[in-house]
């Protein structure tokens, strides 16, 4: 077993399933949102993207580019929370929650999609 490809499906694999469990759940009630899940989801995201570094194949290329996107869009949505809920004299309202839930909810398709890569290269692999 290879202990590199196991710490890099665990975290590939933790981070979809953090950013789901933010996402899951009514799009406009920021009750059912939390924020530490959020931040959660950033940083495990951060650590799979810095995972993926060093790849050469195609396959790792676009499993770089699925990370990139998601933490670009869980990193927007991060910033849009901190705006709603400290800076803007509206508050975290139904409209900011759904704005950011939508962030991450692009994050989370990007984060199957390398879930589905993952899965797919995990399939083809043949021991010699």
């Amino acid at each position: 077993m290879n202990l590199e490809k196991v710490v890099f499906g665990f975290f590939v694999t933790l981070a979809a399933t953090l950013n789901f469990g933010f996402f899951i759940g009514d799009i406009a009630d920021p009750e059912l949102h939390n924020e530490y899940e959020l931040f959660a989801a950033v940083v495990v995201n951060l650590i799979a993207t810095v995972l993926k570094f060093g790849d050469r194949t195609q396959i790792g290329a676009v499993h770089l580019a699925t990370s990139l996107v998601a933490d670009l869009q869980l990193i927007a949505a991060t910033v849009f929370w901190v705006f709603a809920a400290h800076v803007s004299s509206a508050g975290l309202t139904a409209g900011a929650t759904a704005s950011i839930v939508s962030l991450s909810g692009g994050a989370l398709v990007a984060n199957v999609v390398s879930l589905v890569l993952l899965v797919i290269e995990t399939s083809s692999f043949r021991r010699s």
